[in-house]
């Protein structure tokens, strides 16, 4: 775990500059607009240890698997977000001297992520080779105004000497990926154009043929006087700059503004790209650096006001929060249902920035909540759409009529995972898109969706179910053989108790969905079933006798549900019990040694029990939650937050708040030693969850609101914003009660502790309660 990141409520900041820890800030300080982002690298060059990191959302390229061994249903490729051109480039000669921090002598270094205005600055003194210093200040942004679009200002101040500075501004496509599986580059150039203030760089993916026009103009000024450029184009192949030059006095500041654009064939014809990128590229350098800047803090102030928790008492974790959110904010906006969320976002390479399951578990709740519906509507429609290509996956493994397995990881709804245990047998992941489906329309209340879209997609899930268990004459039950469940840590195992749970609960809520349709649109529900070649009596006939005749593992001697058939074979150590030498277990044991132990990466059984606690006694939930919580070694991003909202419900204080810290502050203080690698996108959403749906207790239940508050120890409040079918309602929760302030006209029946509570447009309601020692423990 790192500590250096300093605390403060509304700014992510790194003083003194460490290049060790440099690739590890690059991911935290990354910049994103939900239709492209970056990782921090320094504009000027940098020949230390780093992870250049450009990317632009839906462009992508299908990397050929590399396997030892071929086994057949494998996918050909492994879809990548590419890196892509570097528009943020400023090379800085000092006479003949080239400004790089890895090789000068850094005497100041200030780095912040303003996350309420949302721009990154960067502050350094810099000592050259001859003992001049130079005084560097850098403030860039990815517009939310103007989403293809960012900005820089990258000003310069000789604090000890007179020279001349050559500035090169470029865009640089000669990239390539670091995790390319044969070392390949993936662009090709198809057009360049250099003027004096102005270039662009046309740019075409092989194999997809993805086009990217990047398009950049810069100003100058010395002094605070615009200069008048002089510049030389430079260029090479996939690469285009102007060096211009300018003499630098003492103590005066040299300023370059550079504007830049990414513009994509997903949304232009491609013979129109030049001409949009230089049309965008005039919009915002028109406007200037400021007026953007401008723009962007009031834009920025709209989401805080729609996505914000405010904690009071405890400024590691409002930082923290803040962190996760602004990240969330800046990954995925909801207006492109072509688009979805990548586990690292905008913020490196790995996992392909593909889509997960981690989607419609963890980031479907903070967007229902913080978003209007449509956005999180367009998350679902586009699983919808790939809906043909879950079918064919399912079929390619052996499955029929009609059968749907989505991916595990899937740019066009292709499977393009690589991993026999996660490709074959993770299929729980079909799961999370039918409780995502559901999770939507409990929330909403938009039952439409059924028949518009949700009931297809729910049939093709409820059919691949049916035809993935067997009959086991030995148990008299239907079983699920070979499969890995949440828990990576385990593979081709039987039974595993969360799959064999979604799966009969994914083929009781499509009977469920059938039934709706059929009654509230049976015109639609009649086109449906014909489409889908349905038969309503045999197919849900089926579907019953296997939820019906399930076998789920228990242990009677624990009262607790198996993670899966053998599990209590395993030897039973506690992770207090791990040499701290030891950890992380994906980084010091080897494979097969994880795969013998009881250790759990993520939360399995308790994942279920999260998804369905309303089926569980609190007495059921505890049992397995402290079984299986000192076996697991959240090592997966995913892990913390799902115990800190179960630890929470039980009130069990301690772990609650310790669960927080660590989803909250995963990336911050790299607990898992692998934010170089990106930001842990997806599981950010779960930080929220942790706060609105464990500490403040929210769940939706016929219809309605319900609260059921806890407060930690070392909170004195927290509040936060729930966009709820039309309603905007604000929850203050502090020692001596809850206030509910509806922002909007339209009344709303919340209950809190199951009483009901009225609240009338614009009006606020409290309700009161007894907290010791800052804990709520009943009502008053």
């Amino acid at each position: 775990m790192k500590n250096y990141i300093k605390v403060d409520e509304w700014k992510i900041v790194e003083e003194g500059f460490d290049p060790h820890l440099n690739k590890i800030s690059e991911s935290i300080f990354s910049l994103g607009n939900g239709r492209m982002g970056q990782r921090a690298n320094f504009e000027e060059t940098y020949t230390g240890d780093t992870l250049q990191g450009n990317y632009v959302a839906g462009v992508y390229y299908p990397d050929k698997t590399r396997v030892g061994w071929w086994k057949n249903g494998y996918p050909e490729y492994f879809a990548k977000v590419l890196n892509a051109a570097n528009w943020t480039a400023i090379k800085v000669r000092v006479g003949e001297e080239e400004l790089d921090l890895n090789t000068c002598t850094v005497k100041e270094f200030r780095r912040v992520l303003h996350m309420k205005e949302g721009f990154l600055e960067r502050e350094f003194v810099a000592e050259l080779s001859d003992g001049r210093k130079l005084k560097v200040n850098s403030k860039r942004f990815c517009s939310i105004v103007d989403d293809e679009a960012g900005a820089i200002c990258y000003s310069l101040t000789p604090l000890n000497f007179d020279a001349t500075f050559t500035l090169t501004p470029a865009i640089d496509g000669d990239v390539k990926n670091q995790d390319s599986n044969y070392d390949e580059k993936f662009w090709d150039e198809v057009y360049q154009e250099t003027g004096q203030d102005n270039a662009i760089l046309v740019l075409r993916t092989r194999k997809t043929g993805f086009e990217v026009a990047t398009g950049m103009m810069f100003s100058v000024s010395a002094g605070g006087r615009k200069q008048e450029l002089q510049s030389r184009p430079l260029s090479s192949e996939r690469y285009v700059a102007c060096e211009v030059s300018v003499e630098g006095k003492q103590a005066e500041t040299i300023t370059l503004c550079k504007y830049a654009v990414n513009l994509s064939s997903e949304n232009y014809p491609s013979q129109t790209l030049v001409a949009e990128a230089k049309r965008t590229l005039q919009k915002v350098c028109s406007k200037g650096f400021e007026k953007m800047l401008e723009e962007q803090t009031a834009a920025w102030d709209l989401k805080w006001q729609e996505s914000d928790i405010v904690i009071e008492g405890d400024v590691a974790a409002q930082q923290a929060i803040r962190f996760n959110i602004f990240q969330l904010n800046q990954t995925y906006t909801g207006e492109d249902a072509r688009l979805n969320i990548g586990p690292k976002g905008f913020t490196g390479e790995k996992y392909g920035g593909s889509t997960y399951w981690d989607t419609e578990a963890y980031c479907v709740p903070f967007y229902l909540a913080t978003a209007p519906p449509e956005v999180t509507r367009n998350l679902l429609i586009y699983r919808y759409k790939h809906l043909e290509k879950a079918i064919e996956n399912a079929a390619k493994l052996g499955f029929k009529d009609g059968a749907a397995l989505y991916p595990m990881v899937t740019m066009n709804g292709e499977e393009c995972h690589n991993e026999w245990e996660i490709t074959f047998e993770e299929i729980h992941r079909n799961g999370a898109i039918a409780y995502a489906i559901y999770n939507y329309i409990r929330y909403t209340g938009d039952k439409e969706y059924l028949a518009s879209y949700g009931l297809e997609v729910l049939v093709g899930i409820a059919r691949f179910w049916k035809q993935r268990v067997n009959w086991s004459d030995a148990r008299s039950k239907y079983v699920m053989l070979g499969v890995t469940g949440p828990n990576e840590y385990e593979n081709n195992v039987n039974n595993n108790w969360y799959t064999n749970t979604i799966a009969c609960w994914c083929m009781e809520y499509a009977i469920e969905a059938l039934a709706h349709v059929k009654s509230a649109f049976p015109e639609r529900y009649t086109l449906l079933t014909a489409k889908m070649n349905f038969d309503d009596v045999e197919e849900v006939s089926a579907w019953k006798h296997v939820i019906d005749n399930m076998y789920f593992p228990m242990s009677e001697e624990h009262g607790v549900f198996l993670q899966q058939d053998g599990f209590l074979d395993k030897e039973q150590i506690l992770v207090k019990d791990l040499s701290p030498a030891d950890r992380p277990l994906n980084q010091k044991w080897s494979w097969d040694r994880i795969l013998r132990s009881v250790f759990i990466k993520q939360a399995d059984v308790l994942q279920g029990i999260y998804f369905f606690e309303d089926r569980f006694s609190e007495e059921t939930i505890r049992r397995n939650f402290d079984f299986y919580e000192p076996r697991t070694v959240h090592e997966s991003s995913l892990s913390p937050c799902v115990h800190a909202i179960l630890a929470a419900k039980l009130g069990d204080e301690a772990r609650a708040y310790e669960f927080y810290l660590r989803t909250s502050r995963l990336d911050l203080d790299d607990y898992n030693n692998d934010t170089e690698d990106g930001l842990h996108i997806t599981s950010m959403a779960g930080t929220w969850m942790s706060v609105v749906e464990g500490f403040a207790g929210m769940r939706v239940r016929n219809n309605a609101l319900r609260f059921n508050p806890f407060l930690p120890g070392k909170w004195t409040s927290f509040s936060f914003n729930i966009l709820f079918r039309g309603s905007i309602l604000n929850v203050l929760i502090n020692k001596e009660h809850i206030c509910l302030s509806n922002q909007s006209e339209k009344a709303l029946t919340v209950f809190v502790f199951d009483d009901p509570y009225q609240v009338e447009g614009g009006k606020s309601v409290k309700a009161a309660y007894r907290t010791v020692d800052g804990r709520i423990e009943t009502k008053s």
